[in-house]
């Protein structure tokens, strides 16, 4: 096997592990110097391996059913790119927000760079924050720079209407 199939393999894996909620097969896939970047609408630092580990469990809380699913997987060189499914119900206090009993289904991207020995040195990833949100029934309300310009296309439109 390949370093880049082996790569593929152990980013996959990864993901299994996750979903048996085995935290120590989970724990053996991260390099000892592992870092995650999380988007900044869920947490603006960098997270280390403890500091991931309790970020996945809050999750797990929220979402105890949570499963993920490769849909696509590619890698070159030492990095390794997947489309992640996310499947779950709101059972459990999610980023504080109480339990909803709704269920839910978003995607994620994540990058993942690979060590010589196979293990996750680097990770980043993105989440469709926004579909999640909403279908726990929660509004979007857009920021001061965005909101002014929602409200004068209407405006506008009807200005010229006249």
């Amino acid at each position: 096997m390949t370093d880049v199939g082996r790569n593929k393999e152990v980013s996959r894996r990864w993901i299994e592990v996750f979903n048996l909620r085995d935290d120590a097969a989970e724990a053996d896939v991260r390099a000892p110097e592992f870092i995650a970047y999380p988007p900044a609408s869920l947490d603006p630092d960098p997270l280390r391996s403890e500091p991931w580990a309790k970020f996945l469990a809050g999750f797990v809380e929220g979402f105890p059913d949570l499963r993920l699913t490769v849909e696509v997987a590619v890698g070159e060189n030492d990095l390794v790119a997947q489309r992640i499914h996310f499947e779950g119900t709101h059972t459990g206090v999610f980023q504080g927000l109480p339990p909803t009993g709704k269920k839910v289904a978003f995607e994620g991207l994540e990058l993942n760079r690979h060590g010589d020995d196979g293990r996750v040195v680097e990770h980043w990833f993105q989440l469709d924050t926004l579909t999640l949100l909403q279908q726990l029934g929660l509004i979007v309300i857009p920021g001061p720079r965005l909101l002014p310009r929602i409200l004068a296309s209407p405006l506008t439109k009807l200005r010229k209407k006249r």
